[in-house]
Formats: structure tokens, sequence, C-alpha cells
């Protein structure tokens, strides 16, 4: 796995990662690191890899843009001096564009999107020993959907960022759409964006994946 031994993790986004989790900062007892696929991650670290006490902070804020990262990045991430980074970043972004059409100082087009991530990307890579960016997603299988055909627009800037940065890259669209081969979109999200345990699970393995995580290991 890519994940040292005593690594911190801090996971920041919007409401998937949020999750109810604790402030100000989401680690600690009593489900304080939420109830998403930040604590799913953590829980199968701690199974997997228990002597290496990897501490995972969740630092997602539900309703965030990347507008909202950049104003909080210094508190929220390079404050906690993390070992590795996981930015999952654009959904509101995206669906302010699709629910409230006519607020358009709440849109955050594309170009002010991929100009605002790569420069908190940019400003924190050096620092870091390790970087995951996740994409946006919209639990729709559907390509032609004019929500997911932007969504799927944003997550090609995640691509390319992750590419230029080196990161790891999680495709997190591409996860939901194995799964959504098989079943209904409202079986993972009544409203296609907030999912269910199953689906944060599907975050969540994506995430482990791209890190190297053995889920074999100790078995």
């Amino acid at each position: 796995m890519l994940l040292e031994p005593k690594s911190k993790l801090v996971m920041i986004g919007d409401s998937i990662t949020d999750c109810d989790r604790a402030r100000p900062y989401g680690e600690g007892l009593f489900g304080a690191i939420g109830k998403g696929y930040v604590s799913l991650v953590d829980a199968l670290l701690t199974a997997a890899y228990p002597e290496s006490g990897i501490r995972v902070v969740n630092m997602g804020t539900s309703g965030n843009t990347v507008r909202d990262l950049k104003e909080r990045w210094q508190t929220d991430v390079l404050d906690l001096k993390p070992d590795w980074l996981s930015i999952m970043i654009g959904i509101n972004d995206v669906w302010r564009q699709y629910d409230l059409p006519a607020q358009t100082e709440q849109h955050v087009y594309i170009d002010e999107y991929e100009e605002t991530l790569e420069a908190l990307v940019k400003r924190t890579r050096p620092q870091l020993q390790g970087l995951v960016l996740m994409t946006p997603f919209y639990i729709e299988p559907n390509e032609a959907d004019p929500m997911r055909r932007t969504m799927d627009q944003y997550g090609e800037v995640v691509k390319k960022l992750a590419f230029k940065y080196d990161a790891r890259f999680v495709d997190t669209q591409a996860a939901f759409n194995q799964v959504l081969a098989h079943i209904y979109p409202g079986t993972l999200a009544w409203d296609r964006v907030h999912p269910n345990m199953a689906g944060h699970a599907v975050i969540a393995r994506a995430f482990l994946q791209a890190i190297g995580y053995d889920y074999n290991r100790g078995l």
C-alpha cells in the first residue's frame, strides 16, 4: 500500500465527504469522522493495517464548491500538515447550474473550476507525500443527461490535473457506472447525488484501489 506507517490522510470535499463529521476536525470517537466513505476508508485501513497507525481526518463541508475550498484551504488543509491529501469537489459546482439556473452567482463554470483547483493543487503538492484526486459524479447512467454530461466534463479536468501533478486518480463516475449497469440509481441515492451506504462503499472501494489497498492482508 502507498500510505506509509503513521501517515496523516486528510480528505476534503463537500457533503459527500462531510456526512455529519465533527467540527472543527472530523476525527475521534463517537462517529466524529462522519458516516460516509471516509469512515469506511478509515475502518478498512485500521482493519487491514492495524500496525500502521494511519490517521484519517475528514474535512468535508456540505454545500461546498471549489470556491469554498479556496477560502478554507489554509486552515483546513495546510495548517493540518497532511502527508496525504484526498480532494473530491465539483458536484455543487455543477449542480447549482441545474437546480438553481437563475442564480448564476452560485455557478462555478468549468474554467473557474479548473483554474481554482489547479492553483490549490499546485500550491500544496510539494508539501505532500501523496495526493489523490477524485472526480465529482452524478449517479445517472444516461450519459446524454445534461447534468451527467457536464459532470463528466468536470471529471476530465480532474483527470488532467492528476496526470499533471503526479496524483493518484480516482474515477468515481466510472466506479458508479459499473454498479449502475445492474441496479437503478435510486438504489444508491434518492437524489442521484447523496449516496446511501452502498454508494459510499462504491466510492471507498475506488479510493482504496487507487492507493494499493490489499483486501486479503492479514486473512
